[in-house]
């Protein structure tokens, strides 16, 4: 039997991606995207779902239940970034940012367990970051909303074991999307405080996303996942330095690891 799958922001990016390639490995594959209609490039078709509204949330997830009888894997793809001085970003934004990252997360995985848990079988997978893993400069908010999906997940996963059902973290490093267009960048402010080191810090992440790994490899990564008998807590996809700067982290002596951080972002 092919096994059904549920890709939340599937429409671009890494979820498009992710959602390709298992199609040609045969899996019957759902996106979402919030202007399903829009998109006249999917392979795989396309439900309305809006992670920042509940029932939304509820709609689609019955639907594809509706049509296919049952949802084996859910990948929680969709997310949003967000850069700027804690200070000087819009709380609206913050607040956005969180709803997108990780309480939308958190009811997708609530409206598809009951199903999980009556087929006493099932796999979500949270797409996070490996930004989750430490406080980024000027990227406080994103690392903050992904690190709490990862201790989210942590806590679930044992929650839900005898259920049948696993649940799992992948965390990217930087990749080749237009997730640098799609986030919200706090405005430069001319004679602001911020106004220079904010300004060169924001280039050097927008040269990361545009230098980044190809998608297909978070594909390949998730397929992977897929295929494990017992998935793991944590995976972590991405140049070797990115990976191995969570590694420096647990062994560095805090300052030590901020100055490197600071070396790194030139500040």
């Amino acid at each position: 039997m092919n096994k059904v799958v549920l890709i939340t922001g599937g429409s671009s990016g890494i979820g498009k991606s992710i959602g390709e390639f298992l199609y040609n490995k045969g899996f019957i594959v759902y996106g979402t995207s919030r202007k399903p209609e829009s998109i006249l490039d999917s392979v795989f078709p396309l439900v309305a779902l809006d992670v920042r509204d509940t029932a939304s949330i509820q709609s689609a997830v019955a639907k594809v239940i509706s049509i296919s009888g049952r949802l084996d894997i859910v990948i929680n793809n969709s997310g949003v970034g967000i850069t700027g001085p804690l200070e000087e970003i819009p709380s609206d934004e913050i607040k956005n940012n969180f709803e997108i990252n990780l309480f939308g997360p958190i009811e997708v995985m609530k409206a598809v367990l009951p199903q999980m848990r009556t087929q006493n079988s099932g796999l979500i997978i949270n797409i996070t970051s490996i930004a989750g893993y430490m406080g980024l400069p000027y990227r406080g908010v994103y690392s903050a909303s992904k690190g709490a999906l990862e201790l989210i997940t942590e806590a679930l996963r044992m929650e839900v074991k005898s259920f049948g059902v696993h649940i799992t973290n992948v965390a990217p490093g930087d990749f080749a999307t237009n997730i640098a267009a799609g986030r919200y960048h706090a405005p430069i402010i001319e004679g602001s405080a911020y106004e220079i080191p904010y300004g060169n810090t924001l280039k050097t992440m927008d040269e990361h996303v545009d230098g980044g790994s190809n998608p297909n490899e978070m594909a390949e990564a998730v397929y992977r996942v897929i295929q494990a008998k017992e998935p793991r807590v944590h995976y972590k996809v991405g140049v070797f330095m990115q990976k191995f700067s969570i590694v420096l982290k647990r062994i560095l002596p805090d300052k030590v690891y901020e100055k490197m951080l600071m070396n790194h972002y030139k500040l």
